[in-house]
């Protein structure tokens, strides 16, 4: 039966196999191709992108390539077709040799996926090569007394194509002696055989020339010859004989050069030539011969060169034993290697990510890479591993590939490089073992905000620095890198007594220095509290806040400030009464003081520092109260003055002075009484005290008529003498007049001066006494004008004196400017006991003319009966402003009264707890001025 596809082309062939790439292909699971051999490079072997499930340009995109080990690239990706291509001629004999299967296996990994799909292409043979016989002519021996059908060995010829297309029959020439057999092994070979067909006569012909031809099954038919020459020998009728026809022997591939591995053993019963043997292998390949050698006398059979497992598993051979009448005998050798643990795994790194962001999902592939062992069997068997303390694990995908994935979150800021060995270790005995280092960075994200070392920062300023001056520093830290690092300071918007915060305080963006923009008052701010803000330049930015407290230090910069007795507004003078019955200690009146600094530099203490008649009163240190020394006297005068110093403890110390002016009286009612009243008495017993009354002013007025006539005689007289001096140029300048105020028909004094003067008309120097003008609430402005000494004035300068005017000592009345709210008063904020303004009450016009008029009458009289002053505990205000005009109209300032050597500061609890606020302003005029009406 003639072979089916002997009639088939190679079109049919390429077709037939394409068909059976593709069932195969689809039936395992796994992507197949099959191409016959020799093919022009780039010819067509599968169309890859469709099998992958991809578009052709799309092979590009996703990095798709072709991973092979430890071979010759054979196919390439035609990017532009999407089709798996030849690299090159394939010569499937030079691949697999006799194998009747030929398959090329090899990877294709889709680098965007991370995935790896396996590729078989099946190479399909075609009659490319001839039968080949390894001699061109043989020379073959025969004893002329070979019986017929005695079977002579040929050499057989090889053919390295497989199937139809190898070895499949010999031919020999005809002849008349011989013809041909063949036989098949086991392992698919023909072997050729000569048999005699009729008995020889070497007489007749001694030598016969044959020809042997072998054919494969090709289409067309290819064939090889050669030249058989029979010789004819002489007679020998016993041929050698092998004790086996078959050796096994099975070898390490670690044995040493030189080393005997079989030695063959063949008999002859022939004598002499005919029965010595000589061993030599048949029809052996060049490989055969270059690594085994074969001792011809003795049959033992070494190694030439080691041996490999991984390159050849097993050797077969022929071995010829022959005698000397030229019969032979043959026996088949099969010698098989033995694998050993030789081989160290090897690691193959096929895609790696050098970095990996902190943020990454635990899974994310960092490597692909593959192992091998060339050994065997256990030997082959491979584990990989890598440290269990890092967080990534191995996964196993196809074939020895392996996935080096993340396990859990990473953080840079503690570990920010990974140096991750992979160790590959065998399982032979000794396992052999090898490590690959694989370095990983990974890279930042902006997931720390900066951080400042503390929670809470405060610092201390004087008051009145200097602008620009740095006051405090702050630094963040922020544990990421590069531009998520980098950290920037800034303050928080906000504002402070209405105006922004940023035009007091400042930072520098970059050091996060703080500076002093402004000059602190620490009277009207002492704390600003400020937010600092740390950013950091990552994408989103993040930040952290930090509170700053500064604190402004006290400087000893208001001098203190006297509240009462307060500075008229109107011109008069107020004036305290102090009545001649009081006794040693009794309290006058209080000067009370206020310092807008704090601590040590609102300390105040209180001196006396001028009095008319002095050691009769004395002022408390820290109280301010004025009382008196001893009691008075009749011979004390009616009114007496006091300058008292009101001095802080700061340093330098700084100080103010009040002018206090005391009447020695009784009492107010009294002294209207005796100063007459528009209405007459009706009754009789007062018709002796208006008898007494109109004595009283008809002596008051001759006196005045009388100092009227004295005066006028002074004038005259100094009208006489400046015409005398008139030569010499000297003067004395005009005093003015007394002021004088009506009030009711009453005249009184608002001001009263009195001078004394001697003047010669034969002298050139005179004498001349200046009381001080009284003013109650004024302080001089000219300290020369406060004096009340006798002055000694010369002619030559004389003239000086006007220069001293009643005006220049007028103290100009205080701006309303300087009443401070209650938040801004220092010390701690309470409610007053006054009335609902909690201001000072002012000094009205009819209560000052009413003091004129007291001052005025008191003068006049000068009979000390006058009954003027005030009860105890009124500090003479009840005079001042009515009977109903006591203490607690007066502001309690025990709010800032600092205790010396102490840093407490008495404060009114319950104003506190009342929580009213003070009022600013003159809306306590209008009140006082009722009060005092009725």
């Amino acid at each position: 039966m003639a072979d089916p596809l002997r009639g088939w082309g190679c079109r049919e062939l390429f077709l037939l196999s394409m068909l059976l790439g593709t069932l195969w292909g689809a039936g395992a699971g796994q992507i197949r191709y099959s191409v016959p051999e020799e093919l022009d490079k780039g010819s067509f072997v599968g169309n890859i992108a469709k099998d992958l499930g991809l578009e052709p340009r799309e092979l590009a995109e996703r990095g798709v390539r072709i991973i092979s080990r430890g071979r010759t690239q054979l196919f390439a990706l035609n990017p532009r077709s999407g089709s798996l291509v030849t690299a090159g001629r394939i010569d499937r004999e030079e691949l697999c040799a006799q194998s009747a299967l030929c398959l090329l296996s090899f990877n294709i990994l889709v680098e965007s996926k991370m995935k790896m799909y396996g590729v078989e292409v099946e190479i399909i043979d075609i009659n490319d090569n001839f039968p080949r016989f390894r001699d061109e002519e043989v020379k073959v021996k025969v004893n002329e007394n070979a019986a017929v059908g005695t079977r002579l060995v040929l050499p057989f010829a090889r053919d390295a194509d497989v199937g139809v297309n190898s070895l499949q029959s010999y031919q020999l020439s005809s002849n008349m002696h011989f013809s041909l057999a063949a036989k098949s092994d086991t392992d698919g070979q023909k072997y050729p055989e000569l048999v005699l067909e009729q008995p020889l006569d070497r007489e007749k012909v001694a030598v016969h020339d044959l020809l042997l031809t072998a054919l494969d099954g090709g289409d067309p038919v290819h064939s090889g010859t050669t030249y058989i020459r029979v010789m004819v020998l002489d007679a020998n009728d016993n041929a050698p004989l092998f004790t086996q026809s078959e050796y096994r022997v099975s070898v390490p591939e670690n044995i040493a050069l030189g080393t005997r591995l079989l030695t063959l053993t063949a008999t002859d019963p022939d004598e002499g030539i005919n029965g010595k043997l000589t061993y030599s292998f048949r029809n052996e390949e060049d490989k055969i011969s270059e690594t085994f050698q074969l001792d011809s006398n003795l049959g033992e059979i070494s190694t030439l060169q080691s041996l490999d497992y991984e390159e050849s598993r097993f050797y077969h051979m022929e071995v010829v034993a022959q005698d000397g009448g030229a019969l032979l005998a043959s026996a088949k050798v099969l010698i098989t290697v033995q694998d050993v643990n030789d081989n160290v795994p090897e690691v193959i790194l096929t895609s790696l990510a050098s970095s990996i962001s902190e943020d990454c999902l635990p899974g994310t592939i960092i490597a692909l890479f593959s192992v091998h062992d060339g050994d065997s069997g256990e030997n082959g068997e491979i584990s990989c591993s890598i440290p269990r303390n890092l967080p990534f694990k191995l996964e196993k995908s196809v074939d020895n590939y392996y996935h080096l994935l993340t396990t859990g979150a990473l953080d840079r800021e503690e570990i920010s490089d990974y140096n991750i060995t992979v160790t590959v270790t065998d399982c032979g005995n000794p396992p052999l073992s090898t490590e690959n280092h694989i370095s990983l960075k990974v890279t930042d994200i902006n997931d720390n905000p900066p951080v400042f070392p503390h929670t809470l920062y405060y610092t201390y300023i004087p008051e009145n620095n200097p602008r620009g001056i740095s006051i405090f520093s702050v630094n963040a830290h922020d544990p990421d890198s590069g531009n998520n690092a980098q950290v920037t300071y800034s303050l928080a918007e906000n504002k402070f007594q209405g105006t922004p915060l940023s035009s007091c305080v400042s930072i520098n963006s970059d050091t996060g220095i703080l500076y002093a923009l402004c000059s602190f008052d620490y009277e009207q701010v002492r704390e600003l509290q400020l937010w600092v803000t740390a950013s950091d330049s990552g994408d989103p930015p993040l930040s952290s806040n930090v509170s700053l407290s500064l604190f402004i230090l006290d400087q000893n910069d208001n001098t203190p400030e006297i509240l009462y007795p307060a500075l008229p507004t109107d011109g008069s003078t107020g004036v305290e009464l102090a009545p001649r019955s009081a006794e040693p200690g009794y309290l006058v009146t209080k000067v009370v003081a206020v310092d807008r600094d704090s601590g040590q530099n609102a300390w105040l203490s209180y001196r006396l520092l001028k009095a008319s008649e002095p050691g009769l009163f004395a002022v408390g240190l820290h109280t301010g109260e004025v009382r008196t020394a001893r009691a008075l006297l009749d011979r004390d005068a009616l009114k007496q003055s006091l300058v008292v110093a009101v001095q802080d403890h700061g340093q330098p110390p700084l100080s103010a002075t009040v002018t206090l002016t005391v009447a020695v009286a009784e009492s107010i009612p009294d002294v209207l009484a005796d100063l007459g009243s528009p209405e007459s008495s009706a009754s009789p017993d007062d018709s002796g005290l208006t008898l007494y009354l109109v004595v009283a002013v008809a002596a008051v007025s001759c006196v005045f008529l009388a100092f009227v006539i004295v005066l006028l005689a002074l004038r005259l007289r100094r009208w006489h003498t400046s015409r005398l001096l008139k030569a010499s140029g000297g003067g004395l300048a005009g005093v003015p007049a007394s002021q004088f105020v009506g009030v009711d028909g009453v005249r009184a004094f608002l001001q009263a001066y009195s001078h004394e003067a001697w003047l010669t008309a034969d002298s050139r120097g005179s004498h001349v006494i200046f009381p001080q003008p009284n003013y109650a609430d004024t302080l001089l402005s000219q300290e020369s004008c406060e004096k009340s000494e006798p002055l000694l004035i010369a002619e030559d300068s004389a003239t000086g004196l006007g220069k001293c005017e009643p005006t220049s000592n007028q103290q100009a009345p205080p701006n309303t400017d300087w009443r401070f709210s209650q938040a801004q008063r220092p010390g701690t904020s309470g409610s007053q006991n006054g009335d609902e303004t909690g201001t000072w009450p002012n000094n009205q016009f009819d209560t000052e003319m009413l003091q004129a008029m007291i001052l005025a009458s008191a003068s006049e009289a000068a009979d000390g009966s006058s009954t003027l002053g005030g009860s105890a505990g009124t500090m003479g205000l009840s005079a001042r402003y009515g009977p109903q005009f006591t203490l607690q109209h007066v502001p309690d300032y025990r709010q800032n009264v600092y205790i010396p050597g102490s840093n407490a500061t008495l404060t009114n609890a319950a104003g506190k707890r009342d929580g009213k606020a003070p009022a600013g302003g003159n809306g306590n005029k209008k009140k006082s001025g009722k009060k005092e009406k009725k």
